[in-house]
């Protein structure tokens, strides 16, 4: 009598892809013995299937391996009888891995042969025998990867490069193991230094940057992958900033050594920079906090990323605000929005719910967060016009279920061609004069009451009033620049918050001129005309 027939599988691995490119490699080899084996046992009716399991550069310590799933897969769906390995480590080295593996093998009657070790797994002895060979797999994997991170801790301690993505400003050597400089892009590290120590902040070195068009490191591996460079983000020049591989020094675990790489930064540059960042840094709040109602659901509508939920210390007081994520990584000019303020945009999104929503007596129950996730879909915020935008779920009980409306009296300004527009500072010059005819006619009794019709928080208010402290001469000049074509204003709304602390006019003039840059100059000398009010 015939035996039945038994479909054979083999499955190969090796941990590293070093020697695979070989015409004849390990993964060769063991497949080679696999198969002889598999021919001596004919006359029991195994018979080898023709597809491959091969591993080549996976480790044994996990499943992740893309051929032993695929094994798996064809075990469950019952194409295989028996699998071979050459060692029991091939299919894994964690003895929880293997155990959970033979117990799904025993769910189907699966066999499993490990063609250089002899056991059998019908027995107990057998059984203790594979736990033991597989204790020692695991050990051995272990003192493999404590070797490996001694290895890499004495060549760091020497200040060698151990691999990993080099920094920019540097390129790997030919032979590996050292950076060498790359001066086009040192040149730029440099400079990256310089801007932080004149702006004294990330967002705005991250705009002059991305206005420049650089980018971050771009490399290719060993292996031929290609790593193209991204635009610059506060993370980024961040890391760059503090990174002390740039000061001639390596760090591990905590750990500063002397390195083997020659210095692109000066120390006394690379240490005054640190010292401001520390400076900069806020303590992490040592309190519960407010929760983020629009938590996930308010979107930035220009550049539809999420806007998510910021907060600032000044004196003693929090601040809440919530902010494009692409303007927070970028800077303004990544995204025309502006930030707006938590209370103002949490308030206004919960009176339209109540006002709109039909509320049943569960709905008035519950906590705002919970009310708003379980009616509102979508918020979206334009901050240039400030138009808000509600996508009602089905639960809200809305006849359409989209609401727009304006966020105070926030209108887009008139534009004279396509294409231009009046820079920013002027717009709220402008709306500074308007707004204090306002209030000296008594139309507008202060400015509390200006920023609740205007949905705005009062700092804000005070921070665009504070505009006509500046000199007059400063004040025309900037009432006298016309249209702007391109993306970046002659002078940025912070500079001249600077200017506005200073009490003296000649002072501030003096500072003044050495703030205009020649794009400044050419606003104010083209043929700009005066800009009424009631352009803001």
């Amino acid at each position: 009598m015939a035996n039945a027939e038994v479909r054979c599988a083999i499955y190969t691995r090796k941990s590293t892809e070093e020697g695979l490119s070989q015409e004849f490699n390990s993964l060769d080899a063991q497949r080679e013995a696999a198969e002889s084996y598999i021919q001596s046992q004919r006359g029991l009716g195994w018979k080898l299937i023709p597809t491959r399991y091969d591993d080549g550069g996976f480790s044994g310590g996990n499943l992740d391996r893309p051929a032993l799933q695929q094994l798996l897969a064809d075990v469950d769906a019952g194409l295989v009888d028996c699998i071979l390995v050459y060692k029991v480590d091939r299919l894994s080295r964690s003895l929880l891995d293997f155990a959970r593996i033979m117990e799904r093998f025993d769910q189907r009657n699966m066999s499993f042969v490990s063609i250089t070790q002899q056991f059998n797994t019908t027995s107990s002895l057998g059984r203790l025998t594979l736990n033991i060979l597989l204790s020692f797999a695991q050990f051995e994997r272990e003192i493999i990867g404590e070797r490996t991170r001694d290895k890499l801790a004495a060549a760091r301690r020497k200040g060698k490069w151990i691999g990993g993505t080099p920094p920019l400003g540097y390129d790997v050597a030919p032979e590996g193991r050292r950076l060498l400089i790359n001066e086009a892009e040192a040149e730029q590290v440099r400079d990256i230094f310089t801007l932080y120590s004149m702006h004294e902040g990330l967002i705005p070195v991250v705009e002059e940057l991305n206005r420049r068009g650089w980018r971050t490191k771009h490399w290719t591996s060993r292996t031929g992958r290609c790593h193209p460079g991204q635009p610059f983000s506060k993370q980024a020049v961040l890391v760059i900033l503090k990174n002390v591989t740039y000061i001639g020094q390596v760090s591990y675990k905590g750990t500063i050594y002397p390195g083997e790489q020659p210095p692109v930064v000066d120390e006394r540059l690379w240490q005054e920079v640190n010292r401001r960042l520390e400076s900069q840094r806020w303590p992490e709040p040592q309190r519960a906090g407010k929760p983020a109602l629009l938590k996930g659901l308010l979107r930035c509508e220009p550049c539809k990323a999420i806007m998510i939920l910021s907060e600032t210390r000044k004196q003693g007081r929090s601040y809440r605000y919530y902010v494009c994520a692409n303007a927070q990584r970028r800077g303004w000019r990544a995204c025309p929005s502006q930030s707006i303020s938590a209370k103002v945009i949490e308030e206004s999104v919960l009176q339209q719910v109540r006002n709109h929503c039909k509320l049943g007596k569960r709905h008035q129950q519950e906590h705002a967060d919970e009310r708003l996730n379980r009616l509102v879909e979508r918020v979206g915020y334009a901050g240039t016009t400030g138009r808000v935008t509600l996508n009602f779920r089905p639960a809200a009980g809305m006849d359409e279920p989209v609401l727009t409306y304006i966020l105070g009296r926030v209108e887009k300004p008139e534009q004279v061609d396509e294409g231009t527009r009046l820079p920013r500072v002027t717009r709220l010059l402008a709306l500074a004069l308007k707004c204090e005819g306002l209030v000296r006619s008594g139309t507008i009794p202060d400015y509390a009451e200006l920023a609740r019709r205007g949905w705005v928080t009062p700092a804000r208010v005070t921070q665009i009033m504070n505009l006509l402290h500046l000199a007059t001469p400063i004040q025309e000049e900037i009432l006298n620049w016309s249209e702007v074509e391109n993306e970046r204003d002659p002078v940025s709304e912070r500079a001249l918050r600077r200017l506005t602390r200073i009490p003296m006019w000649s002072k501030q003039l003096e500072l003044w001129k050495r703030l205009k840059s020649p794009a400044n100059d050419a606003a104010s000398a083209g043929a700009g005309r005066p800009v009424a009010p009631s352009r803001a």
